[in-house]
């Protein structure tokens, strides 16, 4: 089947690669996976052969009703959402069933080699409560580089921030553009997101750390006192005694600072 191009297809169908992809997920047999852009469920198979029950949304109508008719053997171990996967509530989706004893969302796992045009609001759609137990996604190389980034790296930035405060990140392997049909005009890599048992920020923070964040990013070349001016709209002089005594040096960059430190100065901010 012909990929479409307003969709951002790229099938992958390197079994070794699938596997591998598969395999970063540690599943369990009988393990939830809800899985993002099955296409034509190549990386379906691997999760199945694996003892998951995979909940596959595709947007592609086509690519969901060929899923649906190959694979009806697999009973209720296989279910293909025929949606848009921003749109849909993934919770609701994977909790099938409840335990008799508790209310909680139903544990799941969450993969997909997922389109590069999306990957921003599909990564915070993924880190929206209920949380995951881990992420697999397969993305454009230089998005896995800044969200690894460490600190003073020339790729650290705002997304490197706001994933690392509520995740441990791990960049797995490169995928040559050329593995994929049509190959993209550029590399790709696995990234693995573990959500942090204790994140940095407070969920209902979450969103205002991120706006903090952006808007010290957006100054990253200015000295941290007036970064921080600026942002709580406090006298520079006022802002630099202030965190000089949080153990902050006020010349200092935003780029220069871990997640903790961005978490201690909301704290701080909001404490004004």
């Amino acid at each position: 089947m012909k990929p479409k191009k307003s969709l951002g297809q790229h099938f992958l169908s390197d079994v070794g690669i699938l596997g591998r992809i598969a395999d970063a997920l540690n599943l369990s047999p009988g393990e939830t996976v809800l899985e993002i852009g099955p296409g034509r469920g190549d990386l379906t198979r691997q999760l199945l052969d694996r003892g998951a029950r995979v909940v596959a949304i595709e947007k592609d109508e086509r690519l969901a009703q060929q899923l649906k008719a190959w694979d009806v053997g697999s009973g209720t171990l296989l279910n293909v959402v025929n949606s848009d996967a921003l749109n849909v509530d993934w919770s609701e989706l994977v909790a099938t069933t409840e335990s008799p004893t508790s209310h909680l969302p139903r544990p799941f796992s969450v993969v997909g080699n997922i389109p590069y045009y999306i990957t921003s609001p599909l990564l915070e759609k993924a880190l929206t409560p209920p949380l995951p137990s881990r992420i697999v996604f397969l993305v454009q190389k230089e998005v896995a580089d800044r969200i690894v980034a460490p600190p003073g790296s020339r790729t650290y930035g705002a997304l490197s921030v706001g994933i690392q405060a509520t995740c441990t990140v791990e960049k797995l392997f490169v995928v040559k553009a050329g593995a994929f049909r049509p190959p993209p005009k550029v590399d790709s890599a696995v990234i693995r997101l573990t959500p942090l048992g204790q994140p940095l920020v407070p969920v209902e923070q979450g969103t205002a750390f991120r706006r903090f964040v952006v808007a010290a990013f957006g100054q990253r070349r200015k000295q941290l006192r007036n970064v921080l001016a600026k942002v709580t709209g406090r006298p520079a002089a006022a802002v630099a005694d202030e965190i000089r005594a949080l153990g902050f040096d006020p010349q200092s960059r935003p780029e220069t600072l871990s997640p903790a430190d961005f978490a201690r100065l909301l704290i701080w901010s909001r404490q004004l």
